[in-house]
């Protein structure tokens, strides 16, 4: 019997950022080992890194990052998964999907193991609805439609940049939240599917995540995080303020909700505090001035409007810390690199911002 071929198999990359042997892959063999691997090393680039047989990957330690990127190299993280931003620029396929090494395959209410990948891709693939809520959440999911009073001149929506997926066991928290509930488990799943609304921002997770690199691939940058920085564990955060405003201005949909993975491992919240401690009092500035950032009609491009935003980071966030202005430098750094390894051998996606 002729077997089907998985879909988006010559379309999409998946990056992991790692420090140890990938030994669970072994677990997700059934889901992705038909799909092409990039690995991104961690710390010390001596480590050998053991990667389960069968799988087809390209694995880039430090010194590959140094040898490529040459001086540019100073924009990706070290000793932090924000490093996994390498794997995007490198990448040649139109799909992402990252997932962190301690994920594991979850399962559905009734026990069946769920393929999150696919569930990416569904999601990708299909319209988001930023400019009106449907309550009946994603209205392009099987038995789910518009509901009454739905505008039908909304009704086919946008193209879908990021598929943000969410996570069963160990959910995502915070260091203060994760010390004062040390025992909480997430055992909720909601079969659900949403855009999130334009001019909404969210805290984006990078554990669990799929995305257009057409569309938006440039803004996917996790920011300066790890050694030698003042602060840690919000590079997702960060990609995920700048992509939001970006498709935004773009005419570009952000859905979250389905796929869940299980999330196995909960980090040290001591640890985790220190490398917070700045973000969480930051954050109080940093989210307003994204929720009132405007990007300008000549921003048609996502390396444009990412351009845009780093000037405007350097100028209203460099008061607060001269760091802001080290990550302002960093993303205009980060651009460069990207257009360096990926000349346009085509006119690359413009919209229209709305």
């Amino acid at each position: 019997m002729a077997t089907s071929t998985p879909p988006l198999k010559d379309k999409l990359d998946i990056v992991i950022p790692t420090i140890r042997n990938l030994d669970f892959l072994e677990m997700w063999r059934p889901f992705l080992q038909p799909y092409h691997l990039i690995i991104v090393q961690d710390g010390d680039p001596s480590k050998t890194i053991r990667v389960p047989e069968g799988y087809h990957y390209d694995l880039y330690n430090r010194n590959d990052i140094n040898r490529i990127l040459g001086p540019r190299a100073s924009c990706i993280s070290f000793k932090d998964s924000a490093c996994r931003c390498f794997g995007y620029m490198v990448s040649k396929k139109k799909y992402i999907f990252t997932i962190d090494d301690d994920c594991f395959v979850a399962s559905d209410p009734s026990g069946k193991p769920i393929n999150a990948l696919d569930q990416h891709i569904k999601n990708l693939l299909c319209p988001s609805t930023p400019l009106f809520f449907n309550t009946l959440y994603d209205p392009f999911r099987e038995g789910a439609d518009f509901v009454r009073g739905y505008p039908f001149s909304l009704r086919e929506g946008v193209p879908t940049a990021v598929s943000h997926g969410l996570w069963l066991n160990i959910p995502d928290y915070d260091a203060p939240t994760q010390l004062v509930k040390p025992r909480e488990r997430n055992t909720r799943y909601v079969d659900a599917v949403m855009t999130i609304p334009k001019g909404t921002l969210f805290p984006m997770c990078g554990m669990n995540l799929g995305f257009d690199r057409d569309l938006i691939g440039p803004a996917m940058y996790f920011g300066l995080m790890g050694d030698g920085q003042p602060i840690g564990r919000y590079d997702d955060m960060w990609a995920g303020w700048c992509i939001k405003v970006i498709c935004d201005h773009l005419g570009l949909g952000v859905k979250t909700g389905l796929p869940y993975i299980w999330h196995s491992k909960a980090s040290n919240p001591f640890v985790n505090l220190k490398k917070e401690y700045n973000g969480i009092f930051w954050q109080e500035e940093i989210i307003p001035f994204f929720q009132s950032a405007t990007l300008s009609k000549d921003s048609t491009s996502v390396q444009k409007c990412y351009i845009e935003l780093a000037k405007q980071v350097k100028e209203k966030l460099g008061k607060i810390d001269p760091y802001f202005a080290k990550l302002a430098d960093a993303m205009e750094t980060w651009i460069q690199a990207w257009d360096d390894l990926n000349p346009p051998t085509k006119l690359a996606p413009t919209a229209k911002p709305k």
